[in-house]
């Protein structure tokens, strides 16, 4: 059964807070997971921005990332942009449809868009068009202007969890409801097996006294876009502090 403290009303809180990046894979993966519980659950799911280019915006990317990720990290916060301007001029409900089609793009193709403001423009023209909203709205791409709101939404969600984590962060049942980085999952589950997931992180996450359950080793996520079919597992990989850079 649904956990009594998701419930909803006219002028309720949403059900979940989901915080994304768009170029992040277990965000992706995750909010993928998501949507089948919504689904089964009717569950309402508030869907925020986190930019991990801005939440490392005091990073030496050189000596702490492996060379692709800081132009990825860019890559989502011209995306973030976009969907901000999005949520501004077409409401919540088209952010929710703009994540899917963008991150169908990015992830669920072997030859996804380069990690770069032209990829990200041919990405967002795509998507933006599939979802019968206007072309004028790329301009939002290069708009920096934006990212002193993206950064307040990131720290929003910092402010729940502590700074010491990634993408995706979920706030089950807000405002009082716990909050947390994850969970990260690397196979999709299927729709009987995600709902018994949720529950069991639900359950986990909203013990008092929780604080972390946490391991780095990963599979590649189940993505077009890393070279896994749904039919296998990902090698595993020891993801330090989010990335695939191993410890020397």
């Amino acid at each position: 059964m649904p956990d009594d403290r998701l419930t909803g009303g006219p002028g309720a809180q949403p059900d979940v807070r989901f915080w994304f990046d768009p170029t992040c894979p277990f965000a992706w993966l995750t909010s993928r997971w998501v949507r089948l519980v919504q689904e089964q659950r009717s569950y309402t799911v508030e869907w925020r921005f986190i930019s991990l280019r801005l939440v490392n915006r005091d990073v030496d990317y050189a000596a702490h990332f492996p060379p692709e990720y800081e132009d990825g990290h860019t890559f989502g916060l011209h995306l973030l942009r976009l969907c901000a301007q999005v949520r501004d001029d077409h409401g919540a409900d088209a952010v929710a449809r703009l994540y899917a089609a963008l991150g169908r793009r990015i992830f669920d193709t072997a030859d996804g868009p380069p990690r770069d403001p032209a990829g990200a423009r041919t990405v967002a023209a795509e998507a933006l068009a599939e979802l019968g909203l206007p072309g004028s709205l790329l301009a939002a791409l290069d708009d920096a202007g934006r990212d002193a709101q993206l950064q307040a939404e990131g720290d929003e969600a910092l402010a729940l969890t502590g700074k010491d984590v990634g993408t995706p962060i979920l706030h089950i049942a807000p405002p009082e409801g716990a909050a947390f980085f994850g969970p990260v999952i690397s196979r999709m589950p299927s729709p009987e097996q995600a709902v018994g997931l949720w529950d069991h992180v639900v359950g986990l996450a909203t013990f008092p006294g929780f604080a972390e359950l946490k391991r780095s080793l990963r599979e590649r996520p189940q993505l077009a876009s890393f070279g896994v079919t749904e039919d296998e597992a990902g090698l595993q990989e020891d993801w330090n502090a989010g990335s695939r850079r191993q410890k020397r």
